[in-house]
């Protein structure tokens, strides 16, 4: 969808560093929000691609040269003098050492302890979204038995993995409830966080960090419910929008490739996946038939990153 005539189109971007902490520069005195703090970025210019506006934008206010940008998000604010729509994009490799260009002040922060106060409104959400994981992971302890389930987990939590799903769908209830339970300490004994399928009662039972909403079940909800985390299963368009109206924190769209569970099932493919999520203003991450290897081509693609069954297995054993 294309926007307004009248709305401004900014490129953005979060120029990440390998620890995760991310760039953020403050608004010099003589603009708009003079102060507030933002992700650096500009207006894109008449016959420019937003690609192309990033690169001139961050080449100017901070003398950098962008090596690899991934789309990512796209978000539309109405302030008091515009409506601007913020094309977000990851810079992940840059050459140069970032330097204030423009008289704005410059400052690394972590998305889980943000200090560079006050933001620019329509950056809030935006923080909260790229502090997620780029690997997602879904627990299989019906097919590999919970204690492996638990050890193929941990051992991933130690190679980096950080945001955990728990989907059991057979499991009975009070097996699910101590396999979640075990599930929660041990990924937060690693800083990560767990989310539920589809359970909001037992994610606050068990100090979970959120839920995980099967597409069935997303236009039963009313508005999100009041939890720190809330992702979504999509497999169309509908299911994204509705995923969006609701403000999830994500969604996942699946299936991208053949699954082993579903190996004759129509697939997206990658360029579909990208058509979809195009312009999309939360986090979606590619599900189906992934592996480690293919994190950069969902990247590439416009997704957050890539969510994984039993692909997981290769991130524990690396």
């Amino acid at each position: 969808m294309l926007p307004p005539s009248d709305t401004v189109e900014v490129a953005v971007a979060v120029i990440t560093r390998p620890d995760g902490a991310f760039l953020l520069a403050r608004r010099p005195e003589g603009k708009p929000y003079a102060g507030y703090w933002e992700f650096p970025g500009g207006k894109v210019k008449p016959g420019e691609s937003l690609l192309q506006a990033l690169r001139r934008e961050l080449l100017e206010e901070l003398g950098v040269s962008v090596e690899h940008a991934y789309p990512w998000i796209t978000r539309t604010f109405t302030y008091p003098h515009a409506t601007v729509r913020l094309c977000f994009y990851r810079v992940l490799e840059w050459h140069g050492e970032p330097y204030p260009r423009e008289n704005q002040e410059l400052s690394w922060q972590f998305a889980d302890n943000v200090e560079a106060q006050p933001m620019l409104p329509a950056n809030a959400p935006v923080l909260r979204a790229a502090g997620l994981s780029p690997v997602y992971a879904i627990t299989n302890a019906t097919e590999l038995g919970t204690k492996a389930s638990l050890m193929q987990m941990e051992h991933a939590l130690r190679k980096g993995l950080r945001l955990i799903q728990v989907r059991e769908k057979d499991m009975a209830k009070t097996a699910l409830h101590g396999f979640a339970s075990e599930m929660v300490t041990v990924a937060h004994h690693y800083g990560a966080k767990v989310m539920v399928s589809g359970n909001v009662d037992l994610s606050r039972e068990i100090g979970a960090d959120g839920v995980h909403f099967p597409s069935a079940q997303l236009f039963n909800l009313v508005k999100r419910p009041d939890i720190e985390l809330c992702g979504a299963s999509c497999h169309n368009a509908e299911e994204l929008f509705r995923a969006e109206q609701l403000g999830m924190s994500f969604a996942v769209l699946a299936p991208v490739l053949p699954t082993l569970s579903h190996p004759q099932s129509s697939t997206l493919g990658w360029r579909k996946f990208a058509a979809l999520i195009r312009n999309c203003s939360i986090p979606v991450y590619a599900l189906g038939g992934l592996h480690p290897e293919d994190l950069i081509t969902a990247w590439k693609h416009g997704g957050h990153g890539i969510a994984m069954m039993r692909g997981i297995a290769q991130v524990a054993d690396a």
